[in-house]
C-alpha cells in the first residue's frame, strides 16, 4: 500500500457504503424494525469520517490512523457497529506496524491484525459472520503477497475473495440458509472493502457480484479466543529495545491463552488471558520496561462489565453508584427513573445510541462508578465500550429488554459496592422470560411458518419468532401458552403507545382469566413500534 493513506478514503468509503444500506437492511433475517446492521455500520463509518476531518491536511500516517480508531469506537452503533470498529482499529494498527513491508505484504499484516482484533472483541466467535468474511479477506491477502502480486492485483483478489466469503455464510451458518440471505454484516464488510481498494486505486467503486471463482482458501474456525478456563484479562504495554516477540509469544502459550503481541520500535501491546498474570509480568519485566497495565477478572466481568440524557445530572446529588439506561417511551421512562436510574439515553430498536452517547450520559452524571443497562441486545457491545472508555469505574449489565431491566434495578443499591451489585443486578435478569409484539414489516419465515407483512408477530427473548397471527390478543395468547406461564407468578404487560387503553385493559383481563393464579400488572410503556412488551417471572 502507499505510505500514506489519503485523508478523503474514508469519507469515500463512507459515502459508497451510504449507497448501500438499504441493501444490506433487507438481508437481517428477523422482520422486524430494528437497529439494522446496515444503518449502524454506517453511522460507525460516518463518526470515522467525522473525526479523520478534523485533522489538517498533510497529516501523518499515525495521525490518520489514531483518528479513524478514535472515531470508530466513540462512534460504533449496535453490535455490528463495534465490531466494524474493532476491524477498523485492527487495520490502522497493522497498517502502522508493517511500515517498511511491501504493498501486499503490508496489505495482509494489516487484515490479519484486522482479523486478530475482530475475533478478541466478540466472547464467543460464530462462523458465517462479519468475523468470517474479515478472516478470509487476511487468508486471501496473505496469498496475494505470497503470490507476489502488486498492490492493484492484491486488492482486486482479495476484493473477490470478500465477496467469495460472504456467498459462503449461509452453508456456516443455518439460520441464514434457512432464511435464504446471506450474512449482512459480512456483505457490508465486503463492500468496504470494495470502497477501500477503489480510494487507494484512485478508481471509481464498482458494485462487486457475490460469486466469484477463486480458490477455496476458508480454514478451519478460530476458537481459540474463548478462554473460559482462564481467570484473568491481562493488558500492558512493553518497552524495550531488542525484544524478542516471537518469544515472548511462546512464553504467552505455554501461560495463557487469547495470547497477542503487537508492535515495532521498541514498543508493544500484549494481551493474554491467564490464571497468573504476575508470572506474565514478571517474564516481561525482566525484558523491559512496562505500563497502563490492566488485569481484568472475567468471571466478574462476564456479570458486572463487559440523543440527550435526562436524569439529575451533574446537579443532582452525589452518589456512589450511577445508572444510566437505554429506554424508549416516555412510560419506560418514568418507571426507570422511579426505580432508581439517573439518566436515560432515547434509543432502542430503532435506533441504536452510540458509545459516545453513553458516555456522555454517564460523564454527566455525580457519581463514584456507572452502570450501564443497554436494554437491548444490539446495543451491549456499544455499552461495554462506553465502560471500556470511562475514566471511573464502570459496568454493564447486560439486560436485553426493558422488563429485565426493572428486574434488575430492584436489586440496585446506590450506595453499594459496584462489582456486589452488578452481580446481584445481573442474576436478577436470569429468570425474567421477555416477549415483544410487534408488525412483521415483511414476508418471512419463522418457527411458526410463514409471516405475512402486516400481521402481529411475538419474539420470545430477543431471539425467535415463536407466535403470528392477526391481533394482538391472538398473539399474547399464544406467546403466554409457549412460555408456559402457569409456571409463573407474576405477568407485566407494558402498553405501546399504539395500544388504546381499552384494549390493553381487556388484553389483562383476558390474561388473569385464563391463569388466574399468576398476578398480572398493566403499564403504560408508551413504547413505539411494540403494542405490547410482556414478561413473566
Amino acid at each position: 500500500m502507499e505510505s500514506v493513506i489519503p485523508q478523503t478514503l474514508f469519507a469515500l468509503i463512507s459515502k459508497a457504503f451510504k449507497e448501500r444500506v438499504e441493501e444490506i437492511n433487507r438481508l437481517n433475517v428477523f422482520p422486524v424494525p430494528d437497529g439494522d446492521t446496515g444503518t449502524n455500520m454506517s453511522l460507525t463509518l460516518d463518526a470515522v469520517t467525522d473525526e479523520v476531518a478534523k485533522l489538517p491536511s498533510g497529516v501523518s500516517l499515525e495521525d490518520i490512523c489514531h483518528a479513524a480508531t478514535h472515531g470508530s469506537l466513540m462512534g460504533a452503533r449496535g453490535n455490528s457497529g463495534v465490531i466494524t470498529s474493532q476491524i477498523i482499529r485492527g487495520l490502522c494498527e497493522g497498517i502502522v506496524e508493517s511500515n517498511d513491508e511491501s504493498p501486499s505484504e503490508r496489505l495482509a499484516f494489516a487484515l490479519e491484525s484486522a482479523t486478530r482484533v475482530a475475533y478478541q472483541a466478540v466472547r464467543k466467535p460464530v462462523e458465517g459472520t462479519i468475523l468470517t468474511v474479515c478472516k478470509d479477506l487476511g487468508i486471501a491477502a496473505r496469498h496475494a503477497a505470497e503470490e507476489g502480486m502488486d498492490l492493484e492485483q492484491a486488492l482486486d483478489f482479495v476484493a473477490k475473495a470478500g465477496h467469495a466469503s460472504v456467498a459462503r455464510t449461509p452453508d456456516l451458518l443455518p439460520v441464514l440458509k434457512e432464511s435464504g440471505v446471506v450474512d449482512a454484516g459480512g456483505y457490508g464488510l465486503a463492500l468496504i472493502f470494495d470502497a477501500f481498494a477503489a480510494g487507494m486505486l484512485d478508481r471509481e467503486v464498482t458494485q462487486t457480484p457475490l460469486e466469484f471463482a477463486v480458490p477455496d482458501m476458508t480454514v478451519a474456525p478460530i476458537d481459540d479466543w474463548d478462554d473460559d478456563e482462564y481467570l484473568y484479562c491481562t493488558e500492558f504495554l512493553l518497552f524495550g529495545d531488542g525484544i524478542d516477540t516471537e518469544s515472548v509469544h511462546d512464553f504467552l502459550i505455554g501461560h495463557g491463552g487469547s495470547e497477542l503481541i503487537v508492535g515495532d520500535s521498541g514498543e508493544y501491546k500484549v494481551h493474554v488471558h491467564t490464571d497468573d498474570p504476575a508470572q506474565i509480568l514478571g517474564h516481561v519485566l525482566a525484558l523491559g520496561e512496562v505500563s497502563d497495565v490492566h488485569i481484568n477478572n472475567m468471571r466478574k466481568q462476564q456479570a458486572a462489565r463487559p440523543g440527550s440524557a435526562a436524569g439529575s445530572g451533574e446537579n443532582g446529588p452525589h452518589k456512589h453508584l450511577g445508572v444510566v439506561s437505554v429506554a424508549s417511551g416516555s412510560g419506560i421512562v418514568e418507571i426507570l427513573k422511579s426505580l432508581g436510574v439517573d439518566a436515560v439515553v432515547s434509543g432502542g430498536q430503532t435506533m441504536n445510541p452510540s458509545t459516545a452517547d453513553l458516555v456522555e450520559a454517564a460523564n454527566s452524571l455525580s457519581c463514584d462508578e456507572i452502570i450501564f443497562l443497554p436494554n437491548n441486545k444490539n446495543i451491549v457491545m456499544a455499552a461495554q465500550s462506553a465502560a471500556d472508555v470511562m475514566d471511573k469505574p464502570a459496568y454493564v449489565v447486560p439486560t436485553r429488554s426493558i422488563p429485565q431491566a426493572f428486574a434488575a434495578m430492584l436489586n440496585y443499591e446506590p450506595e453499594g459496592e459496584g462489582v456486589e451489585i452488578v452481580e446481584a443486578m445481573s442474576s436478577a435478569i436470569v429468570d425474567v422470560a421477555t416477549a415483544e409484539i410487534t408488525t412483521a414489516i415483511k414476508d418471512a419465515k419463522g418457527n411458526v411458518g410463514d409471516i405475512k407483512e402486516g400481521q402481529y408477530i411475538g419474539i420470545v427473548n430477543g431471539k425467535d419468532i415463536e407466535a403470528v397471527g392477526d391481533s394482538v390478543n391472538e398473539v399474547v395468547e399464544s406467546i403466554l401458552e409457549f412460555l408456559n406461564a402457569d409456571d409463573y407468578e407474576t405477568l407485566t404487560l407494558l402498553a405501546g403507545e399504539d395500544l388504546a387503553q381499552e384494549q390493553a385493559e381487556a388484553l389483562a383481563a383476558l390474561a388473569e382469566e385464563r391463569y388466574p393464579e399468576i398476578e398480572v400488572e398493566l403499564l403504560r410503556g408508551e413504547q413505539p413500534l411494540y403494542p405490547v412488551i410482556l414478561s413473566v417471572e
